[in-house]
């Protein structure tokens, strides 16, 4: 048990549901339990998660390989909504800045590098024709009048904020290959981790072309 202390955060911050860290030592029985400390998911501890498994006799699980569809390529992990969001957060720069776009707009656009058409709404717009948006589509009811949305042509996909459903936590720093969940064609885009906190993640310099 105080092996398994000296590995722990040291907090005490109670977010494990016992009041101290010694605590938890004193209880924790297998990998499970590990991710009730919030703080074991970070870069700075995640080599104590190793050695504490191996205090408990068991190994990180191996974790099936992760294959984009369309083209075949094995991915790091995918990417799923933060919270209870519909969608990964994009970071979205369309190439004609003539559209007026607010928040809560519906955008519909083609990503550079992509050939499906995407619908989006607006939840964050930024200085130099930036928008942060929720994947609301492919959708196709362009005939219904109801569906109102504003075409700004082609996209820079810039950064994809979401949580990492599969695979392993990257640190900071680190190029990965991901699939994005509600990627309908379920292809392997590419990008550097630039923030990681627990199992949420922020991509930066978005590529979908992985050489």
């Amino acid at each position: 048990m105080s092996d398994i202390e000296r590995l722990l955060p040291g907090y005490n911050c109670g977010s494990c549901g016992y009041k101290q860290c010694r605590d938890f030592a004193e209880r924790l029985k297998n990998a499970a339990e590990i991710e009730s400390c919030p703080f074991l998911t970070r870069d700075k501890f995640r080599d104590n998660v190793e050695k504490i498994l191996s205090l408990l006799g068991e190994e990180l699980p191996k974790e099936e390989k992760i294959i984009g569809i369309i083209d075949g390529l094995e991915a790091d992990l995918t990417l799923a909504p933060l919270g209870e969001e519909c969608s990964c957060r994009e970071d979205i720069h369309p190439f004609d800045g003539s559209v007026q776009v607010e928040v809560g707009d519906i955008l519909r656009y083609r990503p550079l590098g992509c050939p499906v058409t995407h619908f989006a709404r607006v939840i964050d717009k930024m200085p130099g024709g930036i928008y942060t948006v929720h994947m609301v589509g492919p959708l196709h009811r362009l005939g219904n009048d109801d569906f109102k949305f504003k075409e700004v042509g082609i996209c820079m996909i810039l950064a994809f904020d979401g949580k990492v459903a599969r695979g392993n936590i990257p640190k900071v720093g680190q190029t990965v290959k991901f699939v994005p969940e509600y990627c309908m064609m379920q292809k392997v885009h590419s990008g550097m981790i630039v923030g990681v906190e627990g199992r949420n993640v922020r991509i930066e310099a978005i590529d979908l072309k992985v050489w």
